[in-house]
């Protein structure tokens, strides 16, 4: 009995695979960055306790944003290694699941559009190359939270047309200073502004957000995608944000001199197959 965990900072998806076959919990995302050891772990409690038997788990794969760095992931193994106690736990960062979904044991150039971004070369074994994502305050480029936060800075400075900005505070039911203490003094302000893109889809067409979604790619392209090395590999996307503006991200890809072999909205699906093969 293994279970393969892919979490990123808005949401976490459990895969367990047993002999009576495979079920699947969500909960809330786990990001070492921002979580504790034990708030991890009573996270883990609260969402797994009477769903699984833990006795019985023997491996765990975890792959997590926020977990690049040894002293990160140690806060994810500890929180693991307390409610599965007799389970051999690996911990790998949220780019080496999108890589293993996308190409399994081939080489390509991985990428995560989500809450978050990020990217990679990709050598079918393990990540050859990567250029730091920075989060988003300093990074993140072409990422729900970062699009996110753009959109805001524009509506509350007055740079986008006032009819967008009216639906805004109206469809969301928000005001001025709510945005603010969401932004500023409540946590995750990353899953607060990526959770705007909701709203963001529904305007789509309109030549304000179109602007706003192909600037937020093509920075995406320049700042990340062009410092890897380009021989003809495959280039593919794991997230929402890709999955839900694809049309826009295809064509920016295409302006920028890429084609996109693959789009998957999340990456369990490879993720479960890889792990298939590599546990016969």
């Amino acid at each position: 009995m293994y279970i393969i965990l892919d979490s990123g900072s808005t949401k976490t998806e459990m895969l367990v695979r047993q002999k009576g076959g495979d079920s699947t919990i969500i909960f809330p995302g786990i990001n070492p960055f921002y979580q504790t050891e034990e708030e991890v772990f009573a996270l883990l409690e609260d969402n797994v306790n009477e769903k699984v038997n833990r006795q019985a788990v023997e491996n765990i794969f975890f792959y997590g944003a926020g977990c690049s760095f040894p002293e990160k992931k140690n806060i994810v193994r500890n929180a693991l290694e307390k409610s599965f106690p007799n389970a051999e736990i690996a911990v790998e960062n949220d780019l080496l699941a999108a890589s293993r979904a996308l190409f399994q044991t081939k080489r390509g150039i991985a990428c995560i559009l989500g809450t978050g971004s990020n990217s990679c070369l990709y050598n079918g074994k393990e990540i050859e190359q990567n250029v730091s994502p920075l989060g988003f305050i300093l990074g993140d480029e072409g990422s729900g939270a970062v699009i996110g936060k753009k959109f805001v800075a524009d509506c509350l400075k007055n740079q986008m047309p006032k009819d967008l900005s009216e639906a805004f505070f109206s469809q969301q039911q928000t005001t001025v200073q709510a945005v603010m203490d969401n932004v500023y003094k409540k946590p995750f302000p990353n899953r607060y502004l990526a959770s705007i893109c909701r709203f963001i889809y529904g305007f789509r067409e309109t030549p304000y957000v179109q602007n706003l979604l192909r600037t937020s790619f093509t920075e995406f392209f320049v700042r990340n995608i062009k410092q890897y090395p380009i021989n003809g590999e495959n280039i593919g996307f794991v997230g929402s944000i890709a999955h839900y503006f694809k049309e826009e991200l295809t064509e920016v890809a295409q302006e920028q001199g890429y084609n996109i072999g693959s789009i998957l909205k999340q990456p369990m699906e490879g993720l479960a197959k890889f792990h298939a093969n590599k546990c016969k």
